[in-house]
């Protein structure tokens, strides 16, 4: 009997790659605090989720009806999942971070990575343990 950690881990493989990029996308909020016209930015696990859906289901099928056609299956599209935030109060410079947002923000996406972490090493664990028949 074959172990398809696709199925054993489910979506939360995804989840934590989409925390540490969120992760990425705040801190880069953060570094641009007093830049001006810098547009903060934000990742929607909606759309990602959605996304990824999509891709295990297969997506999209395009015909090529010509030999010039660029091959769909190798183009990446632009991650669905980036927003710019809608500001809470405009700035003279027209930088849209608010650094107390993106600070609470970045400590709650924290928390989700430590609990998506947790929960993956606990899955890991138990396959372990099926493995060596305990």
């Amino acid at each position: 009997m074959s172990i398809s950690f696709d199925k054993a881990l489910g979506i939360h493989e995804k989840a934590l790659g989409f925390r540490a990029q969120r992760a990425e996308v705040l801190a880069n909020n953060i570094a641009n605090a007093d830049t001006p016209h810098y547009k903060a930015r934000d990742l929607d696990f909606s759309a990602v989720l959605a996304e990824q859906a999509n891709k295990n289901q297969g997506g999209f099928a395009v015909a090529v009806t010509s030999s010039r056609h660029i091959a769909a299956e190798g183009l990446e599209i632009a991650d669905p999942g980036l927003r710019f935030r809608t500001p809470a109060h405009a700035a003279l410079d027209q930088n849209t971070v608010d650094m107390q947002v993106e600070q609470a923000t970045y400590a709650e996406n924290a928390i989700d990575f430590q609990a998506s972490f947790t929960l993956l090493n606990s899955k890991f664990k138990g396959l372990m343990s099926a493995l060596r028949g305990e």
